[in-house]
């Protein structure tokens, strides 16, 4: 994957992490696919989007939450 394809900017979506070139950020790359979106979806309905940058974009999602644990918490009411 091409690290440099993944920039945060200040000027574009209040600094979120997107691709490069693009205002599709990784959150809504993510959103896509927990969404039930296939890869196919997702770079059709995102013209702009390449499959390097989606790629791109899960590896940085993913590199994220390397070492952190992660705690599913039960519905308490």
């Amino acid at each position: 994957m091409r690290e440099d394809l993944i920039i945060s900017d200040q000027e574009i979506l209040n600094g979120k992490p997107i691709i490069r070139g693009t205002r599709i950020s990784v959150a809504l790359i993510l959103q896509s696919f927990a969404s039930g979106m296939s890869r196919d979806d997702i770079l059709h309905g995102y013209p702009t989007l390449t499959a390097e940058g989606l790629k791109s974009a899960l590896d940085f999602a993913a590199r994220q939450f390397q070492g952190e644990e992660v705690r599913v918490f039960e519905n308490i009411e």
